[in-house]
């Protein structure tokens, strides 16, 4: 029977011609060439170490093998045959980390991305909670070590936002965040209700993993690319100057708004950068039809029935109900404290893929 550790070596010695490539002038020189290998290094780093830690384990094994095989000293042998039961242990759940670590990876999973939030049904409670969670994914990337910058947003009357669009860059963003993608409802009595009845709102969620000038090609001819004074946003410039950009991609009718900054310059760069996310992940729907990173698909109508996760203040409750999974602390979760949820998610995933492929 082949034993799953033998599927390292290969990954091993790619791992180590990368290393050769990447040290060669020509490709030094190259940024996309060595974007391209750093990006298939990286995705192999977790493997080679798993190979690194099992030849140790092995070793170790063997040796005790040996002195449990060897006999002599009757106390010795007794803890030979102890520490070679917890070196299996650790074999065995070695193996399982490295099932886990072959499994199909999405390619986007190292990507910085874009979080685009849109408040849906339940008007201005829906634009407050859209602020929340705008909030809590800003709290939990500082926790994180990432990076955050609002790319556009419109800000509502009461301090929420109808829509905000903010980057998140750091090491496996996407791996982490594309599990928030959907429909978030919420459930409380909002600051305007005056009779203290709980109301129903929800908000969409889209999570893009960030693409490069290099890997999108967008023609010139193909923008229509409109200047116009930013509304409400922006103070006395609003008046004065014209920042304010809006992108329509013709070929596909994607219109991307950017008006948060004061220079126009700034806004259009922010704009193509979302465009160029959308197309990205569009292009990814049409070759990957496994891996669904369309906003369509992933932000559904934003109608009340439809949800990833329910946020119940009164009873203080978190419910996510692709796993089921119910949980108290809200306050906690919208501090920025994600990170179990995310984690749980994280390993149903991994569960149902180890099934599928077992199956």
């Amino acid at each position: 029977m082949a034993d799953i550790f033998d599927k390292l070596q290969p990954i091993v010695d790619r791992y180590r011609s990368i290393e050769d490539e990447m040290a060669q002038p020509e490709v030094a020189a190259d940024y996309a060439k060595l974007r391209e290998l750093n990006r298939e290094r990286s995705g192999l780093e977790e493997l080679v170490g798993i190979d690194s830690r099992h030849r140790k384990l092995f070793e170790e094994q063997a040796d005790l093998k040996a002195l449990v095989s060897e006999g002599g000293d009757p106390e010795l042998v007794e803890m030979a045959q102890l520490e070679l039961i917890e070196v299996e242990q650790q074999i065995a759940q070695l193996a399982q980390q490295l099932r886990i670590a072959l499994l199909p990876k999405d390619p986007n999973d190292e990507r910085d991305v874009i979080v685009e939030i849109h408040a849906a049904a339940g008007g201005e409670e829906a634009s407050l909670f859209a602020g929340d969670l705008y909030r809590m994914y800003q709290r939990f990337s500082q926790e994180q070590g990432w990076a955050v910058e609002i790319l556009d947003s419109n800000p509502s009357d009461l301090g929420g936002f109808s829509r905000i669009a903010f980057s998140v860059d750091g090491d496996n963003a996407f791996s982490r965040l594309k599990f928030e993608a959907g429909v978030h409802r919420v459930q409380r009595v909002p600051e305007t209700e005056t009779q203290g009845r709980i109301h129903t709102s929800t908000v969409t969620v889209a999570v893009l993993p960030q693409a490069d000038e290099v890997e999108v090609a967008i023609k010139e001819d193909d923008l229509r690319i409109d200047i116009f004074h930013a509304g409400g946003h922006g103070g006395q410039n609003v008046n004065k100057v014209a920042t304010a950009v809006r992108i329509v991609h013709e070929p596909t009718g994607v219109v991307v708004v950017c008006q948060d900054e004061r220079s126009q310059y700034k806004n259009k760069s922010k704009a193509m950068t979302i465009l160029r996310s959308r197309l990205y992940a569009a292009e990814q729907e049409r070759h990957q039809a496994a891996i669904s990173n369309s906003r369509k698909a992933q932000i559904g109508s934003g109608d009340r029935s439809e949800k990833i996760r329910t946020y119940n203040y009164p009873q203080d409750r978190i419910t996510d109900h692709r796993i089921g999974l119910s949980v108290h602390g809200v306050q906690r979760l919208m501090d920025g404290g994600l990170g179990d949820i995310i984690d749980r998610l994280i390993a149903d995933d991994q569960e149902r893929g180890l099934a599928s492929v077992s199956a």
